[in-house]
């Protein structure tokens, strides 16, 4: 069993509802094991600032999934909630991204993991603390010191899940 990773980010057609149905459909997927999610958070979007704010959440588990399956699971879901994308950095209804796969680095076409600016992020980085603070990133520092470093006047605390 691999410990998995994932971001969830949505800012268009209630995204508070995006997450919470894409976090149902995950836990109910019978691949993925102990299963956990952090609070959601608000921040600014990165990129183009003509849009909505984004709402943010990173969820683990164990899996046994190769990695490019679990990319393929994770699209699925994004598919099955009609995902609207308009551009790069852009606005979306759903976004799903591998953000850690046990301590593996993966170079393929379709993915890069550890994900590629998921430390420079503090809505990552920060619901990322909320259930690993201790792990170790492959820079050296733990999730927690990494969070340190990052801005993060702009999070906001959502809610629970």
């Amino acid at each position: 069993m691999i410990q998995a990773y994932i971001g969830l980010g949505s800012n268009l057609e209630n995204p508070i509802a995006q997450l919470d149905r894409a976090i149902e459909t995950l836990k109910k997927h019978d691949s993925l094991y102990a299963f956990r999610v952090s609070s959601i958070y608000g921040s600014k979007p990165v990129g183009p600032q003509d849009q909505p704010d984004y709402i943010n959440a990173v969820a683990s588990f164990k899996t046994k999934l190769p990695p490019i399956a679990l990319l393929d699971l994770l699209q699925s879901i994004e598919q099955k909630q009609r995902r609207i994308r308009e551009r790069h950095w852009g606005p979306r209804t759903l976004d799903l991204d591998l953000l850690l796969y046990g301590s593996e680095e993966i170079q393929h076409p379709r993915l890069t993991v550890p994900h590629p600016y998921m430390l420079e992020r503090g809505f990552v980085m920060c619901p990322l603390n909320d259930l690993a603070p201790d792990r170790l990133l492959a820079n050296g520092k733990t999730v927690a010191e990494q969070l340190h470093q990052l801005d993060t006047n702009d999070l906001v605390f959502i809610k629970e899940v």
